[in-house]
């Protein structure tokens, strides 16, 4: 609007009646004449300002989200390390549990034995040239092992140490083709000598081949190894496996039976190096309890046996065993026939 003299007169009358207004609705107070329009225009500004704010919230959070964006990343990776860490550390002590346990059974075992062990874990598998079955240890020479050292688990027999460097060693395990382990039936001393059989079976599985054929094999009979001479790659006493089978062998001067050792292959972790070998032959002080043993490593095979006919296989076992213990003397002349198991079992030494 340009600065005119009808401009002004506009203005003043403007000016005028605003302040006529304001001071008739200052005196009406609550009684004002103007009460009406006050209503009216705060319905009009109120809806204008809700409006507004609609219109501007939307822009106003964008602009708060992108300021804030940095360090809300930034505390979305920290909670996401902190979650991965908690998840590692429970999962480190649930190992730790389970090694804790694992570790006490293989010492309660060499205690039965008397067989003075170094504990370690298994940190590989893996095959070398001439052996196809093979675990790499976490001890070697520092700590005492050295190569043709027995290798044994909280089950049973695992192997034996074929090399050893200063912090970790080679072992040659059971179900290798190429090993071979001085056996005994136990409570008695039939003796023969058990081979590996490789992946081939499907199944982590060990071929024993007993030297006396007039000696009957059946299901569910246990073997313990028979030891090598000076107790060299083979302790005695130490629990191999189950036999499963017994395999037909007509005019053979050997019997042949398949075993399930007790040592679990496919789940290798806590072991134990045997760095000094018992006084005395355990014998069978070893083996879990008969009737533990045909629970958990028959029981897919026996499932039809009745609880009496288990209770005959333990008092046989324990008949057995005692017939062991008196025929004592009888092992050490048999020695001899294990001396020349213990040297098939060096054949693989050199691997």
């Amino acid at each position: 609007m340009r600065d005119t003299r009808g401009a002004r007169v506009v203005l003043g009358l403007l000016l005028a009646a605003a302040l006529v207004l304001i001071t008739v609705d200052h005196r009406g107070g609550g009684h004002s004449p103007l009460e009406a329009l006050h209503g009216l225009g705060a319905d009009v500004f109120s809806g204008v300002e809700r409006a507004g704010a609609n219109l501007v919230r939307p822009v106003r959070d964008f602009a708060a989200t992108l300021a804030e964006a940095p360090s809300a990343r930034r505390r979305i990776e920290e909670l996401e390390r902190e979650n991965g860490r908690l998840r590692a550390e429970l999962t480190a002590r649930a190992m730790d549990r389970q090694r804790s346990e694992q570790l006490g059974r293989l010492l309660g075992l060499a205690g039965l034995g008397g067989y003075r062990i170094v504990p370690g874990q298994v940190i590989a598998r893996r095959g070398v040239p001439g052996l196809e079955e093979v675990a790499q240890i976490d001890v070697g020479t520092a700590d005492g092992v050295r190569p043709n050292m027995t290798v044994l688990n909280p089950e049973g027999l695992v192997g034996r140490v074929i090399r050893a460097s200063e912090h970790s060693s080679t072992v040659a395990l059971l179900t290798d083709p190429a090993s071979a382990v001085g056996a005994r039936l136990e409570g008695g001393n039939e003796i023969g000598v058990v081979k590996g059989l490789g992946r081939g079976m499907g199944d982590a599985l060990v071929r024993l081949r007993l030297f006396d054929s007039s000696v009957t094999l059946t299901p569910g009979q246990r073997i313990v190894s028979f030891g090598s001479q000076e107790g060299a790659p083979y302790v005695a006493g130490v629990p191999i496996g189950v036999i499963e089978r017994v395999e037909p062998t007509p005019g053979e001067l050997t019997k042949m039976a398949i075993a399930r050792p007790y040592a679990d292959f496919s789940a290798l972790d806590v072991i134990g190096v045997v760095v000094q070998g018992p006084r005395r032959d355990p014998r069978d002080a070893v083996l879990p309890p008969a009737r533990a043993a045909a629970g958990g490593q028959m029981g897919g095979q026996t499932g039809g046996r009745t609880a009496g006919e288990t209770d005959r296989d333990a008092r046989a076992g324990s008949e057995r065993g005692n017939a062991g213990r008196d025929a004592g003397r009888d092992a050490d002349s048999r020695r001899n026939r294990g001396g020349n198991a213990g040297r098939g079992e060096r054949a693989d030494g050199g691997a």
